[in-house]
């Protein structure tokens, strides 16, 4: 069996790669960082750190490496015998992704099995992403030929993997907690065996738990630290006004996740306490900083913040925790982020209402309008 995966970073290699490894297939490496590559494919193995209750050390080996930009025809060589396509790139880099897909799949012989492919990233439903920039690249007549080539499942990701040591080389150190669910119905019969997933016959519930949860309790300790003045998100949450804040925060998306979902309150309860002691784990040092890069997404309509917010503000509940979060958002100031410097560059160049529907996609008139305004007004007072 043999798996592409299209991201070689420290995601990639400390967790799909290895789930990968560990279920026996033959793991492919496609990146467009050079030096990665080269790195990769001049050594024969790689070690994932544990860190945590029961950690162990897991060594990666049988793995190749492509330069996906500099050389497509070795890419496609590989995607035309491979059995799984699997991505940690980012949602906003999955259009770079699909024009080799798309080539993939129209050279992909019409009796061999279809080509599963899975985005594992931090979006809803980013398999779904992916198939529609894929279908974008063909016409209306040939896409039902190429989807039947391929089996698209979306997937919910979830291993804290934080920066690594400058001297870390191709070792990834990681959290010992993974999540790794695949939607089911899309595979019939016939699902892949990845020991270290689990088949779920109804995603949604998984991912917004995951989304609601996980991303905005970690983003929320990033931005409530930074403001707090702590460098690394065990120290923001060893701070009782730190964890008081996100706790609020989190409360609110749970009321949310089990209105919505199948979840009972005692479920939920246990799954955000289980997720805060993950990020108190003071053997993971990541920082506030890399947590909180990129605030123009995570502020985003369908994010972490605005897409709970908005749902529950049209429900008619009050959301006091994550408006206070997207403050705390827009005090994030960080010069080596790019999006960061955006931010603050926008902040103090549009009125509040102006920014509140360009950032966040909040249109005029909706219940969530008049709170997100006033915290912007108030983070523009403070500037």
């Amino acid at each position: 069996m043999k798996a592409v995966h299209f991201g070689a970073g420290n995601i990639g290699r400390g967790f799909v790669g290895l789930l990968l490894h560990e279920a026996g297939y033959e793991v492919v490496f496609a990146d467009v960082n050079a030096e990665l590559i080269d790195a990769l494919a001049a050594s024969d193995h790689y070690t994932v750190h544990e860190v945590g209750v029961g950690a162990r050390d897991q060594v990666v080996t049988g793995y190749r490496a492509i330069n996906s930009q500099a050389d497509a025809a070795a890419l496609l060589d590989e995607l035309s015998s491979a059995d799984v396509a699997t991505t940690a790139v980012g949602p906003t880099i999955l259009r770079f992704i699909a024009p080799h897909l798309v080539i993939a799949l129209r050279e992909r012989p019409a009796d061999a099995p279809p080509l599963v492919i899975m985005a594992c990233e931090n979006a809803i439903n980013a398999t779904n992403l992916l198939r529609d920039e894929i279908a974008a690249l063909s016409s209306p007549e040939e896409w039902p030929e190429l989807e039947a080539r391929a089996v698209f499942a979306n997937t919910a990701v979830d291993r804290i993997v934080p920066g690594q040591a400058a001297d870390a080389g191709l070792d990834v150190t990681v959290e010992t907690f993974f999540e790794w669910a695949i939607e089911r119905p899309p595979f019939g019969n016939a699902a892949p065996d990845i020991p270290g997933a689990h088949f779920v016959d109804d995603l949604a519930p998984y991912i917004e738990r995951k989304l609601f949860t996980v991303n905005t309790g970690h983003a929320a300790t990033a931005y409530f630290g930074a403001t707090a003045g702590h460098s690394r998100i065990s120290d923001a949450l060893g701070d009782p006004a730190v964890a008081e804040a996100v706790e609020r925060a989190l409360e609110e998306t749970s009321a949310l996740i089990v209105a919505k979902h199948d979840f009972t309150a005692e479920e939920q309860d246990a799954y955000r306490a289980t997720i805060l002691e993950r990020f108190r784990n003071p053997e993971l040092p990541d920082t506030v900083e890399r947590v909180g890069r990129q605030p123009l997404r995570k502020l985003s309509r369908h994010e972490r913040f605005i897409g709970p917010a908005a749902e529950l503000a049209e429900l008619g509940r009050p959301v006091p925790g994550l408006l206070a979060a997207v403050g705390a958002a827009l005090r994030f100031d960080v010069a080596a982020d790019p999006e960061s410097v955006e931010l603050q560059a926008l902040l103090s160049s549009r009125e509040p209402e102006v920014f509140v529907h360009d950032v966040t996609g909040i249109e005029p008139g909706h219940p969530l309008e008049p709170g997100l305004v006033s915290v912007v007004a108030a983070a523009k007072g403070g500037a």
